[in-house]
């Protein structure tokens, strides 16, 4: 079959390309503002990518549409359709489906899978179950929102019955406003946390526990929920009903809970020792993570303490608290937060690893949520750990220095990248740690950065 992805190079469609070329279908794509990882992935294997959304691609005359969330059908100032490629599918009757669709009917049909929900560590929380499964012997599939640094790629059909997945809340496609994670039909899945996201498409928080509450109801009575005990928005979705068994993590009184540094802790289960953490990881959000994938791979046989024993050669997710280099005595990182809680927990993580060092914080509100100002009042909370915070303005229709107020001196605010580049360059020093967060490209401000503090170390 030959199928040609509308959005290939979102990190779930990327995932949805590897997966198809793996199974042996021809596999074509086109997208618009490509970046790294996902479009280094899909070049090394080999997969077509075409920019834009031209009606010229009618010509490849595939079997099937794939159609990813980006696509829509809004129009430009002038009146014209900002995905003409889309138009003319839908104008010449050509069959077409959604990306979590035709994940579920190809790909999860008549596997075990295991679905990790959440607004925050999604991707770190797959990441981990599929290496305890990985190291297990269980020879997982798995699709993730990222790249596994374990793995080196991220995804991949597997040997075995399991399959883990990332499980997003957000819509499916312009033509089906379910969340994606409806389609998958998990017998495990993983309830990590619950807060207000995705402001375009969600009014308040009450409509994204009833998308989360869907999930719940589709989990057989043999299947198995994981479900984070520090959260009352997680108590509300399982008080709607819950038909399986639950497993919670994290409060002390859960199932699962852990004693000791998230660095290094002792797993209990039921407050009996069950398993140790001994790894290079930080952050109690990961420490968390650990325990909600340790939950979830006992379901499909493996004991905690093997669980355990296979976290202590996890190595993050790339772009998770990612070090990109040292320049000048400057180490720079890059990251995914991009949610205001995310943003806390990610300065929290490297707080708590360096201690009393500088760390300048990097970031752009760049997801939907973000650009809306829906969370901006809540920036002086998420950075306060900061030593400074860098702000890129830019595309925003409310201006950040009003929300970063109350930070006083600590704040920058700049119009574009050159701006905020200057800005840290001129404010870094040695010793310092700098931590950009953004879920884009950020203008290559890594790489940018580096060698501008190179060139500054050489004078």
């Amino acid at each position: 079959m030959h199928i040609h992805i509308l959005g290939i190079c979102g990190t779930f469609m990327g995932g949805l390309a590897a997966l198809a070329r793996e199974a042996g279908h021809q596999v074509t794509g086109c997208d618009a503002g490509v970046y790294p990882p996902m479009s280094d992935q899909l070049r090394s294997l080999g997969i077509e990518l075409i920019e834009g959304f031209g009606t010229e691609q009618l010509a490849l005359a595939p079997d099937l549409w794939v159609v990813g969330n980006v696509v829509s059908r809004a129009r430009q100032a002038d009146g014209t359709p900002r995905y003409p490629l889309m138009e003319a599918i839908l104008h010449q009757g050509l069959k077409y489906t959604s990306g979590p669709q035709w994940l579920a009917e190809h790909v999860l049909h008549g596997r075990h899978v295991l679905a990790v929900a959440g607004t925050h560590g999604k991707t770190t929380t797959t990441s981990m179950l599929a290496w305890i499964l990985e190291q297990a012997g269980l020879q997982p599939g798995f699709l993730v929102g990222g790249v596994p640094l374990n793995f080196g790629v991220s995804a991949r059909l597997g040997q075995g019955q399991a399959f883990v997945i990332e499980a997003d809340e957000y819509d499916t496609a312009f033509f089906d406003k379910r969340s994606k994670f409806v389609h998958y039909r998990p017998r495990t899945a993983i309830l990590n946390n619950l807060e207000f996201d995705h402001a375009d498409i969600f009014d308040d928080l009450a409509a994204i526990e009833r998308q989360f509450h869907h999930l719940v109801r589709i989990v057989p009575s043999q299947g198995r929920v994981v479900v984070n005990g520090l959260e009352e928005s997680l108590a509300r979705v399982l008080h709607l009903g819950c038909w399986s068994e639950v497993r919670s993590f994290g409060a002390a009184v859960s199932d699962f809970s852990a004693e000791g540094e998230p660095g290094s802790f002792q797993v209990l289960e039921n407050g009996r020792p069950a398993g140790r953490v001994d790894w290079d990881i930080g952050g109690v959000h990961n420490q968390l993570n650990a325990l909600a994938a340790i939950a979830a791979a006992q379901h499909v046989g493996v004991a905690p303490a093997r669980a355990a024993q296979a976290l202590a050669d996890f190595r993050n997710v790339k772009r998770r608290m990612e070090v990109l280099g040292v320049a000048g005595g400057v180490t720079v990182y890059d990251d995914f937060a991009h949610h205001p809680t995310a943003l806390r927990t990610t300065i929290d993580g490297l707080r708590r690893q360096v201690g009393p060092a500088r760390i300048l914080a990097v970031f752009e509100p760049r997801s939907n949520t973000m650009k809306l100002g829906t969370m901006k009042a809540q920036l002086p909370w998420s950075l306060e750990q900061a030593d400074l915070a860098f702000c890129h303005a830019g595309g925003l229709g409310w201006d950040p220095a009003d929300s970063m107020a109350p930070l006083g001196d600590r704040a920058r605010i700049a119009p574009d990248i050159g701006t905020l580049l200057q800005q840290v360059l001129a404010a870094a020093r040695p010793g310092d740690h700098v931590l950009c967060m953004s879920n884009g490209g950020f203008g290559g401000i890594h790489a940018r950065l580096l060698e501008g503090l190179g060139l500054r170390a050489r004078v």
